[in-house]
């Protein structure tokens, strides 16, 4: 499936993209940029269009939207595709996506407001607001059936939550994982369970000593959050973040009068066509993703919406007047926070590191990206991507409803080529 998009590829790379003329200057393309946009030259946004416009035909993902802010202006905004499997409804740009792992920059801020606030810091241990984190034990080796355990020598710590530093087992570490497994997080009711519930399973290193990306410990910042704050935690972020900032469509669920906007979500079958997921959000769109909600990966949003919040982190934590963090809490944000790992600090790549909510791109080339180091964004599972370059002032966004599984048969991750292509359109 990859090899399909070779030649475009290529093509893009030396300049072909004459077939998406009438695409890049219809009403359509431009909706939402103002007049005082920067101008780009037509030709350079057609090879982007021309790029997802071939990425949503009939063998490739069902539709996608894409939004680009540059110095202060939509440069490009566009939807390409349909939103459902039947291919019947052309997509919209005001279609919900679940953006799962994207909601971890959510709940990051709503974390850094508590901070900000005086009420917590990034270097207090957990047990200070969830005291059944206390005397966490190591998995020192043995089977799940019968672990060794030792008491860990340090205290799991909030900022441990925000880098994924905190030790908890995940891949590689299979008989830990086992008991990870055992306690059936995703079953618990609420956050308080859930913590309680993860606490009870002994940690697969010493906090502070290697850096594991998993959603355990974003629920765990969630909960913080509620303690802390005294209000569930959909609560305080639908009251502190997403009804100041205007993000009017993104919520842990959808009223019913929005669910014609949401995307259908497709996984590949194994001979390679695309079906529904067969998830509860997949079944049941817009209803919550988890029993609780999830700070992990439980929102939904839109292109604009998200790019609201993206131009709040912009613009040093306040947009239209309305501030929601201090400049100097977003740089901390977007600075790599794991200096005291040897690199490759990521499972990912060794051209990146991470911060509070995102990844920081350290060496461009490394990663094959275009534009400058110190980008920071991430992705969510269903293959939702964003990124901010401070430097560049840009903040680029695709929402694609996909499940990747990793199969010779499946459809290509196109965020990087999306993100060059944008930054060749946007550089002089």
């Amino acid at each position: 499936m990859l090899t399909r998009f070779f030649p475009l590829l290529c093509g893009i790379v030396l300049g072909l993209a004459s077939a998406a003329v009438a695409a890049s200057s219809s009403p359509a393309n431009a909706a939402g940029a103002g007049a005082d946009s920067p101008r780009i030259p037509a030709e350079r946004l057609q090879r982007l269009d021309g790029f997802l416009e071939h990425a949503t035909d009939a063998q490739g993902y069902l539709g996608a939207v894409s939004l680009v802010w540059k110095d202060g202006a939509i440069v490009q905004s566009q939807a390409y595709g349909n939103r459902d499997l039947a291919r019947s409804s052309p997509m919209r740009k005001d279609s919900i996506f679940r953006i799962y792992s994207m909601t971890k920059t959510v709940t990051t801020v709503a974390a850094l407001m508590l901070m900000e606030e005086g009420k917590l810091s990034l270097d207090d241990p957990v047990e200070k607001y969830l005291p059944e984190f206390a005397g966490m034990q190591i998995f020192a080796g043995g089977s799940a059936d019968k672990p060794d355990l030792r008491p860990a020598t340090a205290k799991i710590t909030l900022r441990q939550l925000l880098t994924h530093t905190a030790g908890f087992a995940t891949a590689g570490n299979e008989e830990a994982t086992k008991l990870l497994e055992r306690a059936d997080l995703h079953g618990s009711a609420d956050l308080a369970e859930f913590s309680k519930r993860l606490s009870k399973v002994p940690l697969a290193v010493e906090p502070g000593t290697r850096f594991r990306y998993d959603g355990t410990q974003m629920e765990v910042v969630a909960r913080i959050v509620e303690v802390v704050s005294g209000q569930r935690f959909d609560d305080f972020v639908q009251q502190r973040i997403l009804a100041p900032l205007r993000m009017e469509d993104t919520g842990f669920s959808i009223p019913p009068a929005k669910r014609d906007r949401i995307v259908d979500i497709t996984a590949m079958d194994a001979d390679g066509k695309l079906r529904l997921d067969q998830g509860p959000s997949a079944l049941h769109p817009g209803e919550m993703l988890n029993p609780y909600p999830s700070g992990a990966g439980g929102l939904y949003s839109t292109a604009a919406d998200f790019m609201r919040l993206c131009r709040m982190l912009l613009d040093g934590g306040t947009l239209e007047g309305v501030a929601i963090l201090d400049r100097k809490t977003v740089e901390q944000m977007m600075v790599n926070q794991l200096t005291f790992l040897e690199r490759p600090v990521t499972q990912f790549s060794d051209a990146e590191g991470f911060g509070l909510g995102g990844s920081v791109l350290l060496d461009p080339a490394g990663k094959g990206r275009l534009g400058s180091a110190g980008q920071f964004g991430w992705s969510g599972a269903a293959s939702t991507y964003f990124s901010i370059d401070p430097r560049e002032r840009t903040i680029s966004i695709l929402l694609l409803q996909h499940l990747p599984n990793g199969a010779a048969n499946d459809l290509p991750r196109i965020g990087t080529p999306f993100y060059n292509l944008i930054h060749q359109a946007l550089t002089p």
